[in-house]
């Protein structure tokens, strides 16, 4: 499907009697934009949460305490599942995955060990992962449900979790056989299961509630 919105628009242009001037325009655009994206990288410290998406550099402000809590509560069950099973590598909030265009800092992602074994000490730059959870807030909200969701299904980010910290809402996509994003879940409470993490499976509530929490991240520490 991406392929054919591909070529219908690369047929629209070509429609137009000006396409070579609206080529040109184009790729002087995205000279620039790359030149600003190289600057990006030099001008980015530790201490800020940025992203580069479209050309505009997006620095964050500072979470509130539920935008926290989800955070930890979830890579906390995710780290532990995935460090007891050897399964791959979990990233939080600042670390940088660099995409065709754009380059973002997710609040957590999953890479598998097929991917994760080839990261080397030093690197500040990371692949498209094989799954992506964003919290929502009022300030992200427009770029987690528009060009982030756009830009991780074209770059086949198998699964994506969208989790409002506030109404306790966790949405769960997953790619679909024409490479789409699926809503296979929105709820508040129930099990969540992840076909990207093996194995991986939680009642929503251990995410927003730190009581269920540590039931769960009972189950994932114990005894197979």
């Amino acid at each position: 499907m991406i392929a054919i919105q591909t070529k219908q628009l690369i047929a629209d242009i070509l429609e137009q009697p000006n396409a070579p001037g609206i080529v040109k325009e184009v790729s002087d655009h995205l000279t620039d934009e790359r030149k600003r994206r190289e600057q990006f990288y030099k001008d980015i410290t530790d201490e800020e949460k940025a992203e580069f998406i479209n050309g505009d550099v997006i620095i964050h402000s500072p979470v509130v305490k539920e935008h926290s809590d989800v955070t930890r509560n979830l890579s906390r069950l995710l780290s532990s599942y995935v460090d007891k099973y050897r399964l791959g590598y979990i990233g939080i909030e600042k670390l940088m995955i660099s995409l065709t265009r754009n380059d973002y800092e997710p609040d957590i992602c999953f890479f598998k060990t097929e991917k994760s074994r080839n990261f080397k000490k030093g690197q500040s730059l990371f692949p498209a992962p094989d799954l992506i959870v964003e919290i929502l807030s009022k300030r992200k909200n427009k770029n987690d449900r528009g060009i982030k969701f756009q830009d991780y299904q074209t770059h086949q980010v198998f699964e994506y979790w969208l989790i409002d910290p506030v109404d306790e809402i966790v949405e769960q996509y997953r790619l679909d056989s024409h490479g789409e994003y699926e809503l296979i879940l929105k709820n508040t409470k129930g099990d969540i299961e992840s076909k990207v993490v093996d194995g991986f499976k939680i009642n929503i509530t251990s995410i927003f509630k730190d009581e269920n929490n540590l039931e769960e991240l009972s189950w994932v520490l114990g005894d197979d």
